[in-house]
């Protein structure tokens, strides 16, 4: 995986790249769900290129979200060994509030005549209305959406079968099908919360790399 904007390395030495996706999230921490989000769009879409954005100053979180260092150090160990993406720091280092309707007009220009994808959960759409410049957005890139489980919480069942429904949905998306995985970083940070929980295996929500590192940086612990 490379870090931040265009590179000059091998994989797109021959050709600009023409499909190029949009992963962004707080990735806090990035679980399973997200691994296989990622994979599914790398396949299905045909993309010659996936950018994992994590948030910088997220307007829409209620919560402090952990330093940008922990997020940005867990998404190369989520996504580092996956082939055609890059880690793409920039909403980190933006002034102020970051929204993804500037994102993809930066990436227009970095991409020029490329068909850009946002990639999605569920969720996700189903909240896409209350997004700042929406229809921005809606214009400059294509939506690429998962389905996810009715009950993502910190205490939905991970064998839900159950999925969102999205009839109701009165926007153009295309449809990614993956595996249906009951797992948020809000249940990942439940269980590293809860003392009788800590010695369950974490690594069944997160990839193991993942699992060490929020273990030995002591993250989501509640200390007294």
């Amino acid at each position: 995986m490379s870090t931040g904007g265009p590179s000059p390395d091998k994989s797109f030495a021959n050709a600009q790249p023409a499909r190029v996706g949009v992963f962004g999230g707080a990735f806090d921490p990035p679980h399973w769900a997200h691994r296989a989000l990622a994979e599914a769009a790398l396949s299905q879409l045909g993309l010659d290129v996936l950018h994992i954005l994590p948030t910088g100053q997220a307007w829409h979180k209620s919560r402090v979200l952990t330093p940008a260092e922990h997020r940005l150090a867990m998404c190369e160990l989520a996504f580092g060994d996956l082939p055609r993406t890059r880690l793409d720091a920039r909403e980190i280092h933006r002034q102020g509030p970051s929204y993804t309707a500037d994102t993809l007009r930066e990436l227009a220009g970095e991409y020029p005549g490329a068909k850009l994808f946002l990639v999605l959960g569920a969720d996700q759409l189903l909240a896409f209305k209350g997004w700042v410049r929406w229809p921005e957005v809606l214009a400059q890139a294509t939506l690429a959406v998962a389905n996810r489980a009715t009950n993502i919480g910190a205490d939905g069942a991970l064998d839900q079968v159950q999925e969102m429904d999205l009839s109701a949905v009165d926007l153009p998306f295309e449809r990614l099908q993956m595996p249906l995985k009951n797992i948020s970083a809000t249940a990942v940070r439940a269980r590293v919360e809860r003392p009788v929980s800590r010695s369950g295996a974490l690594d069944v929500l997160v990839p193991e790399a993942v699992a060490g590192y929020i273990s030995h940086n002591s993250l989501y612990q509640i200390h007294s």
